[in-house]
């Protein structure tokens, strides 16, 4: 084989979608270890107050996105419009409305099948950490999933595909958890990975589902006192589940149970009707599956 057939395979292997999405997915991965790494150095989790978790936090999610845009910039050589300012506020809050609204319908629902009880309160104290919480997770977490993950590989096999396997990875990446099951993995992929997946087609922007994880992470344990994932959380509200765990989703939290994959999935498949009747589907081609995009 010549040089020149050589440079053109590299070029092709290097520019594909999988090969982009699995480097990118790693460079991501390591700008949210670093910071976290460096903040665990200087101050242990464990000594830290709530505020410098939420700065340790913030500027992992800082550090995530400035990687990403070089990666998108300087790799994919394309413009980064996941992250463009106009429309932005507005983009993120109705996707925060519609995580707090699923989360709210959940647990109305969950209480007054006997899941849920409130035991006492909390001070407003607890929002800083709740904010920490929300902010890395909403950020850092779509950027990979839906940023990363579901654009590529979009690219690469079409949206139905993309939607699949970022919802299922999604779901997978949860089972190590604390209070994790298969089901309860299998519970994010159906209800958050596909309400997620849909809101970013619809949007094709970062800001909607940015919002919608916060908003449903900081509902769920910031207002209601319920485990995020598995994760404890002191909320305004103490409260205790009880009952059946398909009812209250037992150790793992509300994400697991059933009414919360019955609503959250009805949501999402409201959400990707929109976006297919707005044209956001991408169909599967066989120049992209050779990793050819604009084929």
């Amino acid at each position: 084989m010549s040089t020149s057939k050589i440079v053109s395979v590299v070029k092709r292997i290097t520019a594909h979608p999988l090969f982009v999405m699995v480097l990118e997915f790693f460079a991501i991965g390591f700008a949210i270890a670093i910071p976290q790494i460096a903040a665990q150095a200087l101050a242990p989790p464990v000594g830290r107050t709530d505020f410098q978790e939420l700065f340790v936090n913030s500027a992992t999610a800082l550090s995530c996105i400035a990687v990403y845009w070089l990666l998108t910039h300087y790799l994919e050589r394309k413009p980064f419009t996941d992250f463009v300012l106009a429309g932005a506020a507005r983009e993120w809050g109705v996707g925060a409305a519609i995580g707090a609204g699923a989360m709210v319908l959940t647990i109305a629902v969950i209480a007054a099948l006997g899941g849920y009880r409130i035991t006492g309160t909390n001070g407003p104290e607890v929002l800083t950490a709740v904010a920490a919480m929300a902010i890395i997770s909403g950020v850092t977490e779509e950027i990979l999933l839906r940023g990363v993950v579901f654009r590529l590989f979009e690219q690469w096999l079409g949206s139905v595909a993309a939607l699949v396997f970022s919802a299922g990875l999604f779901g997978v990446l949860h089972i190590t958890n604390p209070n994790a099951s298969w089901l309860a993995a299998f519970a994010i992929a159906i209800e958050a990975g596909v309400m997620l997946g849909a809101i970013y087609m619809l949007t094709r922007r970062l800001w909607a589902a940015i919002g919608l994880h916060m908003a449903w992470n900081a509902t769920q344990g910031g207002v209601f006192g319920v485990k995020v994932s598995g994760t404890n959380i002191d909320g305004l509200l103490i409260s205790q589940s009880s009952g059946s765990e398909w009812i209250s989703g037992g150790a793992f939290g509300a994400e697991a149970s059933l009414p919360a994959m019955l609503i959250c999935t009805f949501i999402g498949l409201y959400i990707l009707r929109r976006a297919h009747r707005e044209g956001q589907f991408i169909p599967m081609s066989w120049a992209r599956f050779k990793g050819k995009p604009n084929g």
